[in-house]
């Protein structure tokens, strides 16, 4: 009964972590509980195949203390040769009647939002990320964002 036990749980395991082919990369860092304008997330990627496509995703952990309905991104991608190519995002965060899309059942809740598809990575990049919400009518950021509790990154590989 015991070996039937652990075979179950060996098996359970091997599933769940071979579900994600896909993964090339995916890393989430803690912002703490409100994330500074002038805090910014850095990821280091490995060195994937060049040979190969993917498509990169911000992934985004938040709670209910998030009270804005889009969020605002600046987002470099930094190149082996020093080159940087900044974009700057925008994401819905909430339906109009203030709850927070996302997946989970509690008040937190999980976003997986797109940043760029088809992309060929040749060496070792640098992705930062920088949050750049303003409220309404005003010129100067967010200081602190309240409600971002986590920021992610994560790179998948195409069919």
């Amino acid at each position: 009964m015991r070996l039937r036990n652990s075979v179950f749980f060996v098996l359970i395991a091997i599933l769940f972590f071979s579900c994600d082919k896909k993964r090339a990369f995916d890393e989430y860092k803690s912002v703490g509980s409100a994330w500074h304008k002038d805090s910014i997330i850095t990821f280091d990627l490995p060195e994937l195949d060049s040979t190969k496509r993917y498509d990169l995703f911000i992934n985004l952990r938040d709670n209910n203390n998030y009270q804005y309905n889009n969020l605002f991104l600046i987002v470099s991608v930094e190149k082996p040769n020093g080159y940087t190519k900044v974009d700057t995002l925008e994401y819905q965060m909430a339906n109009p009647d203030g709850t927070l899309l996302g997946n989970g059942f509690t008040d937190m809740k999980e976003s997986k939002l797109f940043f760029k598809e088809n992309v060929k990575f040749k060496g070792k990049y640098k992705v930062h990320i920088k949050q750049a919400v303003r409220e309404t009518g005003k010129v100067p950021g967010v200081t602190l964002l309240e409600g971002i509790t986590e920021v992610g990154l994560r790179i998948e590989k195409k069919d």
